[in-house]
């Protein structure tokens, strides 16, 4: 049938990505090398070199598999793998439960314990915001900020819409709930975010929460909902494979990659400048040099022209920040998220 024939096609056109991505971030690892070894950019921070971990490092992932933060962790993870930058396996473990509490309360628990990093992105807010969880993203130290990227709004290929209005003027004639709009999981960013939409455009939708992007892509794919909110780093494999089409993406500008779709702003739905970005941190009480440790292998990945051609192609602002510069967004970014929940009037029961 069409949903197993989908499933198929596009589960293995999402491991492709995953696959090119780290492919090409190796490439741009050995290309580094060339210059200057992995190993030569650390020994020159000699205060970089004092600290190893003496056990498996986890690399905590607050989402299920196959979304963006999943990407970059397994790419850290394999760069990190490849290049022998630590003595002591790092694995990744996805945490999903609870729309990422479950990897947060994990992360509040480990106090300063080096060998537990966190993928860290926007639902660090909207899930305590939401849920109630006892945790603050100050629970955590930031490390840097890796990239950011937009929301976007999507569907079908095959769907009658070509813009927002069509589907906001198609979903009030249908009525309340009949529209099915799917999501990362109950209580993310992306329900969040419909919820705020529906307030403000008078419709109403049925939420499908998935259990992480992949398993959303499939559906939306196959027709089983019929439309998705989403970063636009997962969309683009299927615009390209001509599985989807976005009907426009979030904030006041148009995105490069796709120069001809409109923006959220464009489109006549307010916009909540609520970005999706992708950072790492470490728990709360981590001595410093090895925050600067990690913070120095960000950057130098960051800074590899292989990684920011690759990056770029996926729509992604690359960042690297320092860790003050990180806080500093957290703070801002923790008060938009804020105005984002009681906007939707979440907590979502």
């Amino acid at each position: 049938g069409a949903t197993n024939f989908y499933g198929a096609d596009l589960g293995q056109t999402f491991m492709h990505l995953g696959a090119n991505m780290l492919k090409s971030i190796n490439r741009a690892w050995r290309a580094l090398a060339c210059a200057s070894s992995v190993a030569g950019v650390l020994a020159a921070h000699p205060v970089l070199a004092q600290w190893e971990p003496t056990r498996t490092v986890e690399l905590i992932v607050p989402a299920g598999t196959g979304g963006g933060a999943d990407q970059m962790a397994r790419a850290v993870q394999g760069i990190v793998t490849k290049y022998s930058l630590s003595k002591q396996p790092m694995v990744v473990v996805n945490k999903g439960g609870g729309a990422g509490a479950e990897g947060f309360l994990e992360m509040k628990g480990a106090k300063a314990d080096p060998h537990k990093l966190v993928i860290t992105l926007s639902n660090l807010f909207t899930t305590p915001l939401a849920t109630g969880v006892p945790f603050n993203w100050r629970d955590l130290t930031p490390v840097s900020m890796m990239a950011l990227d937009q929301f976007v709004l999507w569907v079908n290929a095959e769907s009658p819409y070509k813009t927002a209005k069509d589907y906001v003027e198609a979903a009030k004639k249908a009525g309340p709930g009949k529209m099915k709009m799917g999501g990362t999981g109950a209580r993310q960013e992306d329900q969040i975010i419909t919820v705020a939409v529906e307030k403000q455009a008078g419709i109403k939708f049925t939420y499908v929460p998935f259990k992480g992007a992949a398993p959303a892509y499939v559906a939306l794919a196959a027709g089983q909902i019929d439309l998705l909110c989403s970063s636009t780093n997962g969309a683009l494999p299927f615009i390209k494979a001509g599985r989807m089409k976005v009907l426009f993406f979030g904030g006041d500008k148009r995105n490069p990659i796709l120069p001809d779709v409109p923006s959220m702003a464009e489109s006549g739905v307010p916009d909540h400048k609520f970005k999706s970005w992708w950072g790492l941190a470490v728990p709360h009480g981590t001595p410093r040099e090895i925050v600067d440790r990690l913070h120095a292998v960000v950057v130098e990945t960051l800074r590899s022209p292989a990684v920011r051609e690759r990056f770029n192609s996926m729509s992604l602002e690359i960042v690297g920040n320092t860790p003050a510069e990180f806080a500093k967004f957290l703070v801002e970014d923790r008060d938009n998220a804020a105005r984002l929940v009681k906007t939707s009037g979440a907590r979502l029961d």
